[in-house]
């Protein structure tokens, strides 16, 4: 094998903006203190051989332009494809050990950190390295990820695992990347182990939008999302049913919290309280309007709060999955309210985006 490279790249915490991206509306964003790894080079056979411990498996594959696809989500391909597309070549085979301590499936991006670290990884053992900045690998993602496979995200995972830190990410009417640098303290991610559906959610609440927007453009061609307030919803409640209502009140509440945040988050006078306040509005929006949470999260959070959090959400596309609270104080006393609530717990902190390891 050649010379061992080892890159890594956080999963993420979406902070405010859930379930708004993919309508083309911002999110701000945070990376994660758990990571995903990959360490390898190239070997002397035109094959792909990556090892995953983690789930007792391995993969192999011979290396081509353009090569079909074995299920729907075959992103190690797709990485692989697309960057040959861009002029990378692989002339030799790779071999590699997939690792990590980011919690699978359960809404903290742990398969797009995973193929953020693939491409970050990939670009450089190819045949010409050419090492890539971390909003390129972002694109490079998001179009493996969800353009290849024609998926219903949005651009968040890619770009907040990849770019790292929190990030205020705006895709509408162009991609703009603002990195923000508050002064954050711990926070505790609560896995409530519960199997989210994420294909059935995302067409409850996005198709719901997305129908409840077209009803009012009838007669409405001006309604934006971007724009709207509750004097607009209250003149267009009649088009719609009252889900409907719900999740368009739900959107434009949240899109309200976010500018709201976003204020906080870059002001001089930043305080912890007013950053709990606001996650816990954002919660309820979610939990009453999307209804995208669960009882099982709602215990966890509420045991959090009531053990000193200062605020928390779902994380994710919700109906399982995990939660986060922002507990910049007796972060164990919190975590162990989550274990308490038959929850997996973890102390975080904000952390760099995907990068080369060194040593």
């Amino acid at each position: 094998m050649s010379t061992t490279i080892k890159v890594s790249t956080p999963g993420r915490i979406c902070l405010f903006g859930e379930h708004q991206d993919y309508l083309g509306l911002p999110v701000i964003a945070a990376a994660i203190s758990r990571r995903v790894n990959i360490e390898g080079g190239t070997s002397n056979n035109a094959k792909v051989r990556i090892h995953l411990p983690n789930i007792n498996r391995s993969l192999h594959f011979d290396i081509f332009p353009e090569m079909p696809y074995q299920s729907n989500r075959d992103y190690f391909r797709s990485a692989l494809n697309i960057l040959q597309r861009e002029g990378y070549t692989f002339k030799n085979g790779i071999e590699c050990t997939v690792d990590g301590n980011i919690p699978i499936n359960s809404g903290t991006s742990s398969s797009s950190a995973l193929l953020a670290n693939w491409i970050h990884f990939l670009s450089r053992v190819a045949g010409e390295p050419k090492p890539l900045s971390p909003e390129q690998i972002a694109e490079i993602a998001y179009r493996a990820e969800v353009v290849e496979f024609k998926e219903a995200g949005g651009m968040m995972d890619h770009y907040s695992t990849a770019c790292g830190n929190v990030i205020y990410l705006q895709s509408v009417p162009k991609i703009k990347v603002e990195h923000i640098k508050p002064k954050l303290g711990t926070f505790v991610l609560g896995d409530s182990q519960e199997p989210k559906d994420t294909v059935g959610l995302l067409k409850r609440v996005k198709g719901g939008v997305l129908t409840a927007i077209d009803k009012i453009k009838k007669d409405f061609p001006d309604f934006s999302l971007h724009t709207a307030n509750f004097d607009d919803l209250s003149n267009v409640k009649h088009l719609l049913t009252f889900e409907e209502q719900e999740l368009i009140s739900g959107n434009i509440d949240n899109h309200r919290i976010l500018n709201k945040a976003l204020a906080l988050l870059k002001s001089e006078n930043f305080k912890d309280s007013d950053l709990g306040e606001l996650l816990n509005q954002h919660q309820f929006n979610l939990r009453e309007n999307l209804k995208i949470s669960t009882p099982k999260i709602d215990r966890m959070i509420d045991a959090s709060l009531d053990a000193g959090a200062l605020g928390g959400k779902i994380n994710g596309s919700g109906g399982g999955g995990c939660m986060f609270v922002y507990a910049p104080k007796n972060p164990e006393k919190i975590a162990q309210a989550i274990e308490n609530q038959r929850g997996k717990a973890y102390v975080i902190t904000v952390d760099e985006g995907t990068r080369l390891e060194i040593g």
